[in-house]
């Protein structure tokens, strides 16, 4: 059919795909209306069923709960449960995310919808259902770590409102497919919060810190990070075939994501050259005494093109086989890893706590005191334009005004001295 993808056709203003299943063609509405946006993710939702299907992974009764086939066991009262109208949402936005997104997204929306209860009839949640599931966001305990028996009480502003972000998606999802006719989520706005200063390591911590790295390679390691801003896991990914010590430069095209996919760089502008300072070309020196010669690893690299994979092989410049006692460690640091051996070295080296993640907070705080360009900041770290910059460190950098001042005095005094009026008698 002209303008539909293979086995995707029109259902009144509504879509529907068909495959072969045990032999029979079978028809399945999936709920999103007819536009060429859904068209398209039809076509990829029935390639990815037929793969499915050939390769034995295919469940039907979880893909189409509501399927015509088990209409006998289906429930008489007509309702739809909140978790069916998720997950059909989940499903139907895996391309647009990276895995990493999805992942994160998924997880988010199960702790909520077991807040809520997955067989709750989306239409009877109502405004006041959404209010009271924020105020248990917030406050409630839970359970968390790998092994879930870490319990917490409460959760910050942010996370509340990418979880209610979630929902927002949802029930607009709902409504626009016709699950709902309104939206409970209407009125509902985001929680205010307040922006966190950076919190960076100090010149005076920073050698303490580094000392009490328990290893070689690990003090080469948050040093790279600190003098680079670079995210954790774009130090886990980065390969000695990214790095040229004669240009002294750093290319960035990979990450690692906690689920130990690699992929590209958080955002677009993440894919950049970083200019090294003399500082990070001696680690990095030093560091290729240790990793340089080992094999290459193969890897499986996910593109930001859904569905796309390329196999690649790599040397990775941090390799905890450099360091392994049993000689079982991997090729390649996990990120989880990094926060471990950060707050290690913290506690030996006797340093208030901070999350790992300020070692990219140090280098810029340290970059802007030292009088460089926000912009220049900015590209460094992997931002598309100086906003971030000024909005995180803004406050940070008013109290660097006299560093600045003297700064201009030092680069203009003698220019303006030596330029001055000079009035002449008529």
């Amino acid at each position: 059919m002209s303008g539909y993808p293979t086995g995707v056709a029109p259902n009144k203003n509504h879509l529907r795909i068909w495959f072969m299943y045990e032999g029979q063609r079978r028809w399945e509405a999936i709920g999103v209306l007819d536009t060429p946006k859904n068209r398209k993710m039809a076509g990829e939702l029935r390639s990815n069923i037929v793969y499915r299907i050939k390769t034995g992974t295919f469940d039907y009764r979880k893909e189409f709960p509501d399927s015509p086939l088990f209409k006998n066991e289906a429930s008489s009262s007509g309702s739809i449960a909140i978790r069916e109208v998720a997950d059909l949402w989940l499903k139907l936005k895996k391309p647009d995310w990276a895995n990493s997104s999805y992942v994160t997204t998924e997880r988010r929306v199960r702790v909520t919808l077991d807040i809520i209860g997955n067989g709750k009839d989306i239409r009877s949640v109502m405004q006041k259902d959404l209010l009271n599931l924020r105020i248990e966001l917030l406050n409630g305990s839970y359970f968390t770590g790998r092994k879930m028996n870490i319990e917490k009480k409460g959760r910050t502003a942010a996370t509340v409102n990418s979880s209610m972000a979630d929902l927002k998606a949802i029930f607009a999802f709902a409504h626009g497919n016709g699950y709902i006719e309104a939206n409970p989520m209407t009125g509902i706005k985001p929680l205010k919060k307040s922006n966190k200063r950076p919190d960076p390591i100090t010149r005076e911590e920073y050698p303490r810190l580094i000392a009490a790295c328990s290893t070689r390679q690990t003090a080469n390691m948050w040093s790279l990070a600190i003098l680079t801003g670079l995210r954790h896991g774009e130090i886990c990914a980065l390969a000695w075939e990214d790095v040229d010590l004669e240009a002294k430069k750093l290319t960035v095209s990979r990450n690692l994501t906690p689920q130990g996919l690699f992929t590209p760089p958080k955002t677009e502008a993440g894919n950049r050259v970083i200019c090294l300072m003399d500082a990070a070309v001696e680690i990095l020196r030093d560091q290729r005494e240790l990793t340089r010669m080992y094999p290459q690893t193969s890897f499986t690299f996910h593109t930001r093109e859904y569905g796309e994979r390329i196999e690649e092989q790599k040397t990775f410049v941090f390799n905890p086989s450099v360091n392994a006692v049993n000689g079982r460690s991997g090729a390649y640091y996990s990120t989880e890893s990094l926060g471990q051996i950060w707050t290690g070295a913290l506690r030996r080296a006797g340093l208030r706590h901070r999350k790992a993640y300020q070692s990219r907070h140090t280098f810029a705080c340290w970059a802007l005191s030292a009088g460089a360009n926000p912009n220049y900041v900015a590209s460094q770290m992997g931002h598309s334009d100086a906003q971030m910059v000024y909005r995180v460190y803004g406050a940070w950098m008013s109290e660097n005004n006299t560093d600045q001042l003297s700064l201009i005095n030092t680069k203009m005094s003698d220019l303006v001295l030596h330029t001055c009026f000079t009035k002449v008698a008529v």
